[in-house]
């Protein structure tokens, strides 16, 4: 059975700050850690995962409002930032099976970038798994959410949206 868990929407305050709690470690990366992000428009295929390992869908939908700056943010997974996207884009990651925990912050240098949220996988050799995020802007603060998405309306997605290709910045 697919079980992809919801933990948690939203995380606010000085959660990505020097000293992060044992939720933020266990799911984000170091905060010093940022990504240049370039959209590949070309037509994408839906991946299958490798054989032994499972593959987890990441998708931003931001709809068609404005956002700050260029728009970047980042997932973590188990701890160590694994790609980012800017706007309306997707990537995955391949997994071994297992409990992995997630999370999504906007890659920025102001107190933006210490509005976080969460969600975990329980992932299973053979399967996939489709984890959405968005944020939500209004005056001056801003929330996230990640959560499982329905697995047609991803794939909707993933064929209709640019493929993010992310590297660390140097």
């Amino acid at each position: 059975m697919l079980r992809v868990s919801f933990v948690a929407l939203l995380f606010a305050g000085s959660a990505l700050a020097q000293n992060q709690s044992p939720v933020v470690a266990a799911a984000c990366g170091p905060n010093s850690v940022a990504f240049a992000v370039k959209l590949d428009e070309s037509r994408q295929t839906l991946a299958e995962p490798e054989p032994g390992k499972a593959l987890i869908y990441f998708i931003q939908e931001t709809g068609a409002g404005n956002c700050l700056g260029p728009c970047v943010t980042r997932i973590g997974l188990d701890g160590v930032w694994v790609g980012a996207f800017k706007r309306n884009s997707y990537f995955s990651v391949s997994v071994d099976p297992g409990e992995h925990h997630s999370c999504v912050n906007v890659q920025s240098g102001t107190a933006l970038g210490k509005v976080v949220a969460f969600a975990h996988v329980s992932a299973e050799a053979g399967k996939v798994y489709y984890l959405g995020t968005q944020a939500f802007v209004r005056s001056s603060s801003m929330r996230l959410e990640m959560h499982p998405i329905d697995s047609a309306q991803a794939k909707h997605l993933i064929i209709s949206l640019p493929l993010s290709v992310s590297e660390p910045k140097r």
